[in-house]
């Protein structure tokens, strides 16, 4: 389970089944992982600072804009890459998110070259987005949007924030849930591992 926008100074280190990986530090706008310790696995968790925006620069509203954990499936051994990603605000250009989008993946390949990879999260991209799937598929990504908007509170706005970029992975569904706390809708992300990515080599 990826969050976003939490107080991670208050965060448990266990909620129901879930574990948590980390979360970053450095920023209010915090982000977390928490994964299942009876199905996963997780070797390591790093979080990373990405090009700031105009917005970051005068408000500081964020450093770690990116958490990855590199975790193996202790029921098929596949080890993949999860991570959780919140790109500069609607105030900054296409451009520089697509640049943030580019370095995260760069970022998460660090961790485990050819790794599966899971990155979801709020990508503040709900305009344009055909064009981002483009730059996606150049460089091997699929993109994956929900099946419904996940942000709806002001017209002007509404649209798909919401989505996942994955590596490797078979999506099977995005699914977009009823509104909790947050401004945002959360989502569900279905996948299997692709046929062309077989079972870990060696012990990481």
């Amino acid at each position: 389970m990826c969050l976003q926008e939490c107080d991670t100074t208050d965060l448990p280190d266990t909620l129901g089944p879930l574990h948590l990986a980390d979360s970053t530090k450095g920023n209010r706008l915090g982000l977390a992982i928490y994964y299942r310790m009876d199905r996963f696995t997780a070797f390591e968790t790093n979080t990373f600072a990405l090009k700031k925006s105009l917005h970051d620069r005068v408000l500081a509203p964020a450093h770690e804009r990116l958490i990855g954990t590199r975790v193996v499936d202790n029921e098929t051994d596949h080890e993949l890459v999860i991570a959780s990603f919140h790109a500069a605000p609607l105030t900054a250009s296409n451009s520089l998110r697509r640049k943030q989008i580019k370095a995260a993946h760069a970022e998460l390949l660090g961790m485990g070259s050819g790794l599966m990879t899971l990155m979801v999260g709020d990508f503040n991209y709900p305009f344009f987005t055909k064009n981002l799937n483009e730059h996606m598929k150049n460089s091997g990504y699929e993109l994956s949007l929900s099946d419904r908007r996940t942000y709806t509170r002001y017209k002007v706005f509404k649209g798909h924030f919401d989505f996942a970029t994955s590596l490797g992975l078979d999506i099977e569904s995005v699914e977009t849930l009823p509104r909790g706390a947050s401004d945002h809708l959360p989502i569900l992300v279905s996948a299997e591992y692709g046929q062309d990515y077989g079972p870990i080599q060696g012990t990481p």
